[in-house]
């Protein structure tokens, strides 16, 4: 399989936080696209989501991504980005580091048929069982591409939806200059 000939969108969503009631909701969102093996700086999207609760974010969860409820005072609702998510992820490979959080909150849109995915922390636990640690931040460490990521988004951090969907691409940039093309595919087909 020829993965340069292959169009590939990231996505990843910031929640809430878990309440007691056990639910979260997306209050934001990041996608990027590759292809050719390039990330397309142009394809960046980012968004406030506004939760459809009116609920404090969990403190926790506001210092991991940094994300205040007067960010989200005016954010559109999930629905209102659907065109959006649909022209970012239509005709893709969608890719995401623990796709189980964004397929949930896609389910929005039950419909969607985005598919097939690509989840970049399934893939490295196959291809790098070495590794101590599979969250993007330490992966991305391991193969020491902090600054290109940097590079395409100085102005953003960890825990920002957009610089974490552009992590996940870069991860499975490297993981296929890795490891080729033929040993990614082979794991893809058993997830």
């Amino acid at each position: 399989m020829d993965f340069s000939k292959i169009d590939f969108a990231a996505i990843d969503f910031e929640s809430t936080g878990f309440r007691e009631d056990g639910t979260d909701e997306p209050i934001q969102i990041g996608m990027a696209s590759m292809t050719r093996l390039e990330i397309q700086k142009e394809s960046f999207f980012r968004s406030y989501i506004s939760p459809k609760k009116q609920r404090p974010i969990e403190n926790s969860m506001e210092r991991i991504h940094r994300i205040t409820d007067l960010d989200l005072k005016n954010a559109p609702k999930l629905n209102d980005l659907w065109p959006e998510i649909k022209s970012s992820l239509s005709g893709k490979v969608v890719v995401a580091h623990g796709a189980g959080t964004e397929k949930r909150f896609l389910r929005a849109f039950p419909m969607h048929g985005f598919s097939p995915w690509i989840d970049t922390l399934q893939l490295s636990r196959k291809v790098m069982p070495e590794a101590k640690d599979h969250s993007l931040g330490a992966l991305i460490d391991k193969i020491g591409a902090n600054q290109e990521i940097t590079e395409l988004c100085p102005e953003l951090k960890w825990h920002d939806a957009l610089f974490d969907s552009v992590a996940s691409l870069v991860l499975l940039k490297e993981l296929l200059n890795r490891f080729g093309e033929n040993t990614i595919y082979q794991e893809m087909m058993k997830f």
